[in-house]
């Protein structure tokens, strides 16, 4: 038997929303026939973006969207994005050496920042670091930021149909320039990010957030070559807010064939806590007050294409199973547990692409495993996280930290305690026993549960619901509860305190 013991006298800090971000790049169908459908589409719409998408990811509390890329960065111009949508260009983007699209410019600024708004989701804006000039970029940030009537960029955002300003707060300066955001040195690119910041100054204000761009997975080296170069430069006329890294897991086929590659995945996705530990220690060399922030900008399961329902047209994109279901709340449970380092993290993608919380075409829209997990965690956006104390087996794996076969992270919030678990064994149910020092866990509660016989399950369009959470009520006495958990699921008990 499995023990969880939740210490509700002890936190480490409050789980940021942030933890539960997204991303949506121009790559694939993400946007075109994901996102966005256009005014003029039989397929109901808002404002052009595909009405049913809007409403469900309402339903999960999306704190912020990073755009446009992604890799799509880097050769992506703001001015492309705006004006009438007729008279926009169609330009060859960062991804047509591996599908031949064109991007037509359809959504720019002002219709993301609608989307934002549509979701009530905060924008975070990828900006190009690799092709265009500083200026360019702090021209980007007067045009969205500065008050109506200020200046020439702030009436031209107001002719094309945005009056108040959008007070983007997150920006990113650059995106994996240690490859092809131009295979920078860190040295090379901080010196360009501290000339970028320093040209931003007389349109920064304190509520602006800075992000520079982090290591690839588990390179520590970069980060401490990046620290050493920002450090170095004794006097910043603009602080920066956070440093971003990137990790995906996965690899091999969506769909499993045998078990080890099921508990392969479960070791490559929990490497994340080492991944987080190990950049924010060597962050700490340079910085112990923490004053600069960790940011995991992109995360999540990458298998081989194909395997989604355009069987190949969008770019990346691949089912989402209980495996990725799996994946996403052991990783969440991660940043949870470890709120007091990651400060925001965003999966990659949402909506036909990597690892996605939905599959889109035509009139067709499904929400899959992965979107059930971040409705089952929703509760944990800005609660105040609690220790977890586990007793029980764990998984060994030579190159690997010792993985224990239950995931769990807690916290509380308006008087509700959320708890919430994924089994990571494939084949066996565990039966969990539950208690708590500092409080008891008693009275009615909710267990919903994400489960399936078949772990390549998942939803498609001819049965969306193949994969669906069940919740029921519990009652807890305090003394000796037990909840049952089904080989490789998820759950969210929530308990009113």
């Amino acid at each position: 038997m499995t023990k969880i013991t939740i210490d509700l006298g002890n936190s480490i800090g409050i789980i940021h929303p942030n933890i539960y971000g997204h991303f949506a790049e121009h790559i694939g169908g993400v946007m075109e026939d994901g996102l966005w459908v256009g005014e003029e589409s039989p397929v109901e719409n808002i404002r052009g973006f595909r009405k049913k998408l809007i409403e469900s990811f309402k339903k999960i509390n999306p704190p912020i969207v990073r755009w446009p890329g992604g890799c799509f960065a880097e050769t992506y111009d703001w001015r492309d994005g705006i004006g009438p949508r007729e008279k926009r260009p169609v330009r060859v983007n960062w991804w047509y050496y591996h599908d031949g699209r064109l991007e037509k410019n359809q959504v720019g600024t002002h219709e993301f920042m609608d989307f934002c708004r549509l979701v009530g989701a905060e924008p975070y804006v990828a900006a190009n670091i690799t092709s265009l000039t500083p200026l360019h970029i702090r021209d980007w940030m007067e045009y969205c930021n500065f008050p109506q009537g200020s200046t020439t960029l702030a009436k031209e955002r107001e002719a094309n149909g945005d009056a108040a300003p959008f007070q983007v707060k997150y920006w990113g300066i650059g995106n994996e320039n240690w490859g092809g955001g131009g295979e920078m040195t860190p040295e090379m690119y901080m010196q360009e990010y501290i000339r970028y910041s320093t040209i931003c100054r007389p349109i920064w204000n304190p509520a602006m957030k800075f992000i520079f761009c982090g290591a690839n997975g588990h390179d520590v080296s970069w980060t401490r070559r990046i620290m050493q170069e920002y450090s170095s430069h004794k006097y910043h006329i603009i602080p920066s807010y956070g440093m971003s890294i990137h990790y995906y897991c996965g690899g091999g086929e969506c769909f499993l064939k045998t078990e080890e590659e099921w508990y392969d995945s479960m070791f490559r996705a929990a490497k994340m806590q080492r991944i987080i530990d190990d950049h924010r220690a060597a962050m700490d060399e340079f910085d112990p007050e923490r004053k600069i922030k960790l940011i995991v900008d992109e995360w999540g399961n990458w298998h081989k294409e194909g395997s989604g329902p355009s069987k190949g047209y969008n770019l990346f994109e691949q089912q989402s199973t209980m495996r990725n279901a799996v994946v996403a709340a052991l990783t969440l449970n991660i940043f949870n547990n470890r709120c007091d380092i990651v400060d925001m993290a965003n999966v990659a993608q949402l909506c036909n692409n990597l690892h996605s919380l939905y599959l889109a075409a035509g009139d067709h829209l499904v929400e899959t495993p992965t979107y059930h997990v971040f409705d089952l965690f929703k509760g944990h956006q800005g609660g105040q996280q609690r220790p977890i104390i586990y007793h029980g087996d764990s998984m060994q794996r030579e190159g690997y930290d010792t993985l224990p076969e239950i995931s769990a992270a807690a916290s509380e919030k308006d008087g509700l305690l959320t708890l919430t678990l994924s089994n990571l064994h494939m084949t066996e149910e565990k039966i969990i026993a539950l208690s708590a020092i500092g409080g008891k866990l008693q009275g009615k509660a909710v267990l919903s549960i994400l489960s399936h016989p078949d772990v390549n399950a998942c939803n498609t369009f001819e049965n969306p619901d193949t994969v669906v959470p069940v919740a029921r009520e519990i009652m807890l006495t305090g003394e000796n509860d037990q909840i049952i958990l089904p080989p490789a699921s998820v759950a969210a008990l929530t308990i009113g305190r």
